[in-house]
């Protein structure tokens, strides 16, 4: 399971850094400065998310299960979060509307919340078991 995080955050991290390029090279024309803005910060939280997976990969105080838990809602998190961000940025350039799936956004966010969410718990509660 580790091998997969780790192997599932280089790829995020591969693939924020392409998009990060693409929007700043191809997209700085064709987008206003908000919609660039939008754009970015579905790129930050897309290279944040691949980097906090990394972390879990290489992390052995959690259990396989709950690094499989964090790991499936943070990879689910970014692709709904940065994902539909990258969508509703570059809106105007695509015949499909991505304002029909704003909500995918919201979702995302909160996926990535209970990642982190989960994150804590399991050192809180590891910590509170060390100190007792």
């Amino acid at each position: 399971m580790n091998r997969i995080i780790i192997l599932t955050g280089t790829a995020l991290g591969l693939t924020g850094v392409i998009l990060g390029a693409f929007g700043a090279h191809a997209f700085e024309s064709v987008l206003t400065t908000d919609q660039l803005s939008t754009y970015d910060t579905g790129v930050r939280y897309h290279l944040i998310h691949a980097l906090l997976l990394m972390f879990l990969g290489l992390e052995n105080k959690l259990s396989l299960k709950r690094k499989k838990i964090i790991w499936l809602l943070l990879l689910i998190g970014v692709v709904l979060f940065s994902g539909s961000i990258y969508g509703l940025a570059t809106n105007d350039l695509s015949s499909f509307d991505f304002k029909n799936i704003a909500l995918t956004t919201p979702i995302g966010g909160s996926l990535l919340i209970s990642g982190w969410f989960l994150i804590f718990i399991s050192y809180w509660s590891n910590t509170k078991k060390s100190n007792s």
